[in-house]
């Protein structure tokens, strides 16, 4: 009889991670079910979901007939992701708090967890993506501390890992894992790499996990879960009262109560308008956040965002972006949205601009670029910067072209 390898399977009591404990299972792996606890507190209904989803992940444990694990990051997904989150805001960013879980809790805490203090040969999650190497190769990957000097052995990061899409490209999550450390990478499976999430209910009702197959996904803020954002995020943030102003005319359409409570794109809702008005612009000196009538308004188009430092999932840039600085690839800054073709510019301190063949409707700061080559997704950024939007440059034409027709006009000559 072989070594029988140790997985960590992260469970968080959906259907999706109880299907990968049970696939890693039942191909003979030896399988430890943990359950991470982030978040410390009851939602506005006064119900705190993480008892009953820790509950539901104890069950499939059981049922599996696999031990089963607690742990709390409460303390580290406040000081490293929430109040993160809460800075961003004041900044006039909106932040993605799903990546940055990922990043700092997920594949840092707990991935140290399963593999130094557990002593699993590897992690495993329910998430719908693949890696460009075998299951055996995952197990012969050590863990290695990261380099005390500046420069990195280059052997370390000859044949990096890839991230890929999930068959399920409508469930891909590569997006959510655009900036997690190749480390983290080289020592994680994703078992559902290659099903469908209809196949994945399938197979957990036959298991007889009913009682995850009917929960409804979980949507909202990576474990605060759905909630009326503008009330939650009131409870942490001051309110800072403001106006709602026409980026057409300057008119004072309304008050908000905090730029915080809302991004670009969104509905802003202004009494007494018989038409809906949207968020475009915000200027976080003076308080005033700028709307414009019509979801499809000029103001809220560009076509050029620039990222902070570009997070590579190989650790390195793709060679030709490092030959060249320039590279054609797909971005997408939403999860789900298509993914659009895009030129990116490798800037010298790291980070980089995106430029777009079309302006797109809501790019905004804080949210994250995360780029693909075909099926690979090959990491993110965080947008810092927007180019201009597409009403200020109409506006400037329109006054070149009233400028230029000026000059046209003769000059009347003086009465003789």
């Amino acid at each position: 009889m072989g070594f029988v390898r140790h997985v960590v399977c992260a469970m968080s009591g959906g259907v999706d991670s109880s299907v990968a404990a049970l696939l890693l299972k039942k191909r003979g792996f030896r399988v430890t079910g943990v359950f991470m606890k982030n978040w410390d507190s009851l939602d506005e209904r006064g119900v705190c979901t993480t008892e009953k989803d820790c509950e539901d992940a104890y069950r499939v444990c059981q049922t599996l007939d696999i031990p089963f694990h607690q742990v709390s990051y409460v303390k580290e997904y406040w000081h490293e992701v929430f109040s993160n989150l809460l800075k961003e805001y004041q900044r006039g960013r909106t932040p993605n708090p799903d990546i940055l879980c990922n990043k700092h809790i997920k594949f840092n805490h707990f991935h140290k967890y399963a593999i130094n203090t557990l002593g699993a040969d590897a992690m495993a999650t329910g998430h719908y993506a693949r890696t460009s190497q075998e299951d055996e190769e995952v197990f012969q990957q050590k863990h290695t501390a990261p380099p005390t000097t500046l420069f990195r052995d280059r052997f370390d990061i000859r044949n990096p890992v890839r991230l890929y899409k999930g068959a399920d490209l409508f469930k891909d999550q590569t997006f959510f894992l655009s900036q997690i450390s190749q480390e983290a990478l080289r020592q994680t499976m994703f078992p559902l790499a290659g099903l469908t999430k209809e196949f994945v209910r399938k197979i957990a009702a036959e298991a007889g996990l009913h009682h995850v197959v009917k929960k409804k996904e979980s949507m909202g803020i990576c474990f605060i879960g759905e909630r009326n954002f503008e009330n939650f995020i009131l409870e942490y943030l001051e309110p800072k009262p403001g106006n709602l102003v026409s980026i057409e005319d300057g008119t004072v359409m309304g008050t908000h109560k905090g730029w915080f409570t809302l991004t670009l794109g969104q509905r802003a809702r202004i009494g007494g308008q018989r038409d809906a008005w949207f968020v475009v612009d915000k200027d976080i000196s003076t308080g005033d956040v700028f709307v414009a009538p019509t979801t499809n308004h000029p103001a809220l188009f560009r076509d050029t965002v620039r990222t902070d430092r570009f997070h590579w999932l190989t650790v390195d840039p793709p060679p030709e972006l490092a030959r060249t600085q320039m590279m054609e690839c797909h971005f997408r800054f939403i999860h789900q949205m298509p993914l659009i073709p895009c030129t990116v510019t490798l800037n010298m301190d790291g980070s980089v601009w995106i430029s777009l063949p079309q302006p797109v409707r809501a790019l905004t700061p804080g949210q994250f670029a995360v780029l693909y080559k075909g099926d690979e997704c090959l990491g993110s950024g965080k947008i810092i910067q927007l180019g201009p939007n597409e009403h200020t440059l109409q506006r400037g034409r329109e006054r070149l072209t009233a400028a230029a027709k000026h000059k046209e006009q003769p000059t009347p000559k003086p009465a003789s």
